[in-house]
């Protein structure tokens, strides 16, 4: 039986996206989310924790985040895990997970009456049609 792959979140953005392309023209967003979690402890007190999200958006979606999306603007986001590696500067190998997105829809009021007509993205690609 295949394994399942799969982050369903809500958050608001930390800051702007950040909106690049490869060297073969495909647009990739990076941002960042925050969930937060509200419980009250067995003093009675209101507690809060919150996570902070690495959202990757490849291809149209990615134009779409950069576009569309701003800091504190709250978003659904479906997409899968990914944890990757590299090496720093001083040769030490660093790691870290993301949220490879596969579908966005905006949340909230919308800041202007034209944001109501937002297109909707289409499905991001497979990841592994896209050429790192």
């Amino acid at each position: 039986m295949a394994g399942i792959n799969k982050v369903i979140l809500i958050g608001h953005l930390g800051a702007d996206p950040e909106l690049r392309y490869t060297p073969n023209g495909t647009p990739v967003a990076n941002f960042r989310i925050a969930t937060t979690e509200r419980w009250t402890n067995k003093q009675g007190e209101r507690t809060e924790s919150t996570e902070w999200h690495r959202i990757v958006a490849w291809g149209k979606l990615g134009e779409f985040c950069g576009q569309y999306l701003n800091k504190g603007k709250q978003v659904y986001i479906e997409g899968r895990l990914r944890t990757r590696s590299w090496e720093d500067r001083d040769g030490k190998k660093q790691w870290t997970t993301e949220i490879i997105a596969q579908r966005l829809q905006l949340l909230g009021k919308p800041e202007k009456p034209s944001e109501e007509e937002v297109p909707v993205p289409e499905e991001a690609p497979v990841e592994e049609d896209i050429p790192f």
